[in-house]
């Protein structure tokens, strides 16, 4: 056991096109969670992003996944004091609620003084309900995500090309993730699944080997359009940098639009009024612990 960890946390962005619920890729922004062990009780500190909204009672989502993953290890980490300094947008589509499910899990891990492994990533997965953003925090790089019968989430890591200038162009307004999956169809035609798969399937590829592909890779039929009335200036964002020739897509459930550029700019004629451009580097090793002083 340890008296006290700190928690290095990624941002992701999911979906990357038509990878929708499948694919995930680390960001290089970060959340940073401490927790020591305490006599009793439950004090938590929170700063930076949400820390007007962010409970601090039980029902945060941090505690809440530590003390399930508490729950799974069989470890009674006592009281605790936490401070979580938040830097990934709250809602939207940077993977903040999977930031804090992983800083939760991987902090009892640490507490506890065992390895993350494939039952931290199902355990988060379970309170994400699907795992690409998790296994993203988690794992680092881009992931493939699944899930087995059972159900049983996976997810497998492949290595990013060293290539990728990814910039998230972040408005102002936040997205629900529940609202905007409610406009999704409950079915789709043939040809758009047949599409979807060959184009998630390249962008596999793209992303680790070969980023040229990236614009045909990223395009999609499977969601984004269906979601356009949630978050029109997204969808106008994504279609005139495409149109520019550069690959973007909607960042998970938006309202982010994440672009692959060549050198981390924007090219000039894209209204941006109301989003904020921001370079990202891709985050390669995912959660990080380490043990308190």
């Amino acid at each position: 056991m340890t008296a006290g960890v700190r928690v290095r946390v990624p941002a992701s962005t999911a979906n990357l096109g038509a990878g929708f619920d499948a694919l995930g890729l680390a960001l290089g922004l970060h959340d940073v969670i401490e927790v020591r062990r305490a006599p009793s009780g439950l004090a938590v500190t929170v700063t930076g992003e949400g820390a007007d909204d962010v409970p601090r009672d039980e029902s945060n989502l941090v505690v809440r996944a530590l003390r399930a993953a508490c729950d799974r290890l069989g470890f009674d980490p006592g009281g605790l004091a936490m401070t979580c300094a938040n830097v990934i947008p709250h809602a939207r589509g940077l993977g903040s609620s999977a930031a804090a499910i992983v800083g939760g899990i991987a902090a009892a891990h640490g507490l506890a003084g065992k390895p993350l492994d494939d039952d931290a990533l199902h355990l988060a997965a379970e309170f994400e309900g699907h795992a690409d953003n998790v296994a993203a925090s988690l794992l680092g790089g881009l992931v493939v995500a699944w899930c087995e019968p059972g159900p049983r989430f996976r997810a497998a890591r492949v290595e990013p090309h060293p290539d990728l200038r990814p910039v998230a162009i972040v408005p102002s307004e936040e997205s629900a993730t529940h609202v905007t999956r409610g406009l999704l169809p409950a079915v789709v035609p043939h040809a758009d699944a047949a599409f979807a798969a060959g184009r998630a399937a390249l962008a596999v590829h793209a992303l680790a080997a070969r980023p040229d592909l990236l614009l045909p890779a990223t395009a999609d039929t499977l969601h984004q359009d269906y979601r356009e009335k949630a978050w029109p200036r997204t969808l106008r964002v994504v279609r005139e940098l495409r149109a520019l020739g550069v690959a973007a897509a909607v960042s998970g459930a938006g309202p982010t639009v994440l672009a692959f550029t060549t050198d981390g700019r924007v090219p000039a004629g894209v209204d941006l009024t109301g989003f904020t451009a921001t370079p990202l580097s891709v985050d390669r090793a995912g959660v990080r612990v380490d043990p308190l002083d």
